[in-house]
């Protein structure tokens, strides 16, 4: 048996010390190295104010997916790639970010689009649906909504109107969706001649969402206020019912363009190239042009669905077509 004593003890503790003042950084790599590796982002919310009404952009997440030879359907995926590049972008892959809106105008908290729902949550390394989620850690209840304004029916937009159970997950709210989007989703007409593929499993799931609220709705037209400060506008193409808004107060404004851009390095730098969720493609276009043009002019901020989160800024003409440009970090509202 080896006999410990005190100057085994004493021999051992120099021993230590002089490699600790060799490798002084040894202690903190190991105590680093023990430390697991977290794997989560920080619950996503972003709050600022337009005169009194307070925003706050709650991510629903973000989806990456291949790029693929239809995702613009005008241009070849090569130069998409390309551009995706220019932009420090994966060349190989799309992300769409999904950044739904709580307006606050101090006397109606108001939802304006739902995200992709708890299911889409659910699914296998998911990483989008969040957004009941971030609302909690942004102290939103779903039961206090008072209103939930959609602005087109795709299932990004909608599908979060329900759980993951299909119950109501703003039991409280009053559901609006403009008029136009609802007579086309609604109507068996254009149900029967929708093609085969995503268009007719976009009828269906509109079935399903609304049919889930025993379709209790209530209809709006552009032009006429929805809550205090938010007023819907006319920017079709990418549906025949695609709504933008327009939330003001005092002297403050902002456009809350929807899907007017959808991928914003893509189709704000181009607005001439197609992605293939436009419906209407030439439409959406010049739609597009019209309403940039316009932001451009007056010099709104802009708040965007698919803009990287938390989606707001300015934009400026850049070439034959638009930059978006990040409103720097305010820390306080």
């Amino acid at each position: 048996m080896t006999e410990v004593n005190r100057r085994t003890v004493l021999a051992g503790a120099i021993a230590a010390g002089a490699a600790a003042t060799l490798n002084p950084l040894a202690a903190i790599e190991s105590a680093k190295a023990s430390t697991p590796l977290q794997g989560k982002q920080a619950p996503g919310w972003y709050r600022y104010k337009v005169g009194e009404i307070e925003v706050t952009v709650v991510t629903d997440g973000a989806r990456t997916f291949p790029l693929t030879d239809s995702y613009v359907t005008n241009i070849k995926k090569e130069e998409v790639s390309a551009m995706l590049a220019a932009n420090f972008l994966d060349p190989a892959n799309i992300t769409n970010s999904y950044s739904p809106i709580v307006v606050n105008t101090g006397s109606k908290l108001v939802l304006i689009d739902t995200g992709n729902g708890p299911a889409a949550a659910a699914l296998p390394n998911s990483s989008y649906g969040q957004l009941l989620l971030n609302l909690a850690a942004a102290d939103i209840d779903p039961g206090a909504i008072d209103v939930v304004v959609i602005s087109h029916f795709h299932g990004d937009h909608v599908n979060g109107l329900l759980t993951a159970d299909n119950k109501l997950a703003f039991p409280n709210a009053e559901v609006m969706v403009p008029s136009v989007e609802w007579k086309f989703w609604t109507d068996d007409g254009e149900m029967s001649r929708a093609p085969e593929g995503r268009m007719a499993t976009q009828f269906k799931n509109n079935r399903r969402v609304f049919d889930a609220l025993n379709r209790k709705v209530t209809q709006y037209n552009w032009n006429k206020k929805v809550a205090p400060g938010i007023t819907p506008v006319a920017t079709v193409g990418h549906t025949p019912g695609h709504t933008s808004f327009i939330v003001s107060s005092g002297s403050g404004k902002i456009y809350v363009q929807s899907d007017l851009t959808h991928h914003t390095a893509l189709f704000a730098g181009n607005p001439g190239w197609h992605v293939f969720l436009d419906q209407d493609p030439g439409m959406a276009e010049a739609t597009r042009r019209k309403v940039y043009d316009m932001i451009v002019a007056e010099k709104l901020m802009v708040q965007g669905f698919h803009a990287p989160f938390p989606g707001v800024g300015h934009l400026e003409k850049a070439g034959n077509g638009y930059r978006f440009v990040p409103a720097p970090w305010n820390p306080s509202v």
